[in-house]
């Protein structure tokens, strides 16, 4: 340890996404390569000396504690423990709604030395990890509220990706065997007796960690809520949900200092007739055991929709992935699309 073949994997995977602004600290990791990436870890994460590096991913991550700020992180997944590097500038302009976060007043904020907060999520506290729909994001889920942690990868490989080499570590740890009987029949522990469909897909692996899919009802409920909104509950037979993602919308803000453009994370979902943008809460659902109470919000939330033979072109940008779509719609005569056409237009 560690060898070739790891060094050049975690040099690989060491890169902030394009479109993702960071601290400096932070870019200051993402520019380490190789054994000194290693070092690195050592020297300034591990908890213990004998834990080994084994992989390493960028993503946007959620806290369930705060579930309206989404944070750029480093992930760092050790034998011992999943690391998170995150963006201290962001921590401190959310302070009011981060309470958890300890933060100590240091000496060093007018320095050349930059600090990153680091979230630590030892894996013996770990009780199950749910995979998003099309793995465009799991969720992690410790024993407290403190310790539920979301990683919107975006992308299915990245998710794949972590999900293997966390299961590989999980093996790695000496824990003691469940009462329960290895051999269970695969009916008695998915089906339902009564309605014969699967309930759940869960995987419970050697180390007691529950690895919980979605199933086909959680595809059929989103289907329901699609024609709910587009008022066509008799053609919920023959609605198709085409596409699900993960992406940002694009809001171009003039007269800031760069003009930049702020990205707001939306669910796209698409239908053979209808183009959706939800705002979906990615961390408080499935409730985790310990909540007393649903969480404030629905799951998903419509932010816009908009009917296909409204689309008049789609307008592709040429930078590298992730790739800018802009959709045109020619809907001038019906701006609300969401509104019920049986009202009387003529009224005041």
């Amino acid at each position: 340890y560690p060898s070739e073949f790891l060094l050049q994997k975690i040099t690989e995977e060491n890169q902030i996404p394009l479109h993702i602004h960071v601290s400096l600290s932070l870019q200051y990791v993402a520019g380490l390569k190789g054994n000194a990436l290693v070092e690195f870890f050592h020297n300034n994460i591990a908890e213990v000396e004998n834990e080994e590096l084994r992989h390493l991913m960028w993503s946007s991550v959620l806290f369930y504690k705060s579930p309206d700020v989404e944070v750029m992180a480093c992930v760092l997944l050790s034998t011992k423990a999943i690391y998170f590097l995150l963006d201290d500038t962001l921590i401190r302009a959310h302070e009011h709604q981060t309470d958890f976060w300890i933060q100590e007043s240091s000496d060093c904020e007018n320095s050349s030395f930059h600090l990153s907060c680091c979230f630590v999520l030892k894996l013996n506290d770990l009780q199950s990890v749910n995979v998003g729909l099309f793995d465009q994001y799991f969720r992690i889920t410790g024993h407290s509220a403190d310790h539920i942690v979301a990683c919107l990868t975006r992308d299915s490989y990245n998710t794949h990706a972590f999900i293997q080499q966390l299961m590989a570590v999980l093996s790695l740890l000496a824990r003691t065997p469940s009462p329960e009987p290895v051999d269970k029949d695969f009916y008695s522990e998915f089906g339902n007796k009564n309605t014969g469909k699967m309930d759940n897909y869960e995987l419970i692996h050697s180390s007691r960690v529950k690895f919980i899919y979605p199933n086909e009802e959680e595809i059929g409920d989103l289907a329901f809520l699609v024609a709910e909104k587009m008022d066509g509950l008799s053609n919920l037979q023959s609605l198709n949900i085409l596409l699900y993602v993960l992406a940002f919308q694009v809001n171009h803000v003039e007269g800031s200092v760069s003009n930049r453009n702020l990205l707001q994370p939306k669910t796209l979902i698409l239908t053979s007739s209808d183009l959706f943008l939800f705002d979906e809460d990615y961390i408080s659902y499935p409730l985790p055991e310990f909540a007393k109470e649903p969480p404030k919000k629905d799951k998903y939330q419509l932010a816009d929709g908009r009917r296909i033979r409204d689309l008049d072109r789609v307008l592709m940008g040429y930078q590298t992935y992730p790739q800018a779509l802009t959709f045109v719609f020619d809907d001038v005569q019906n701006q609300d699309l969401m509104q019920n056409l049986t009202l009387d237009h003529f009224g005041e």
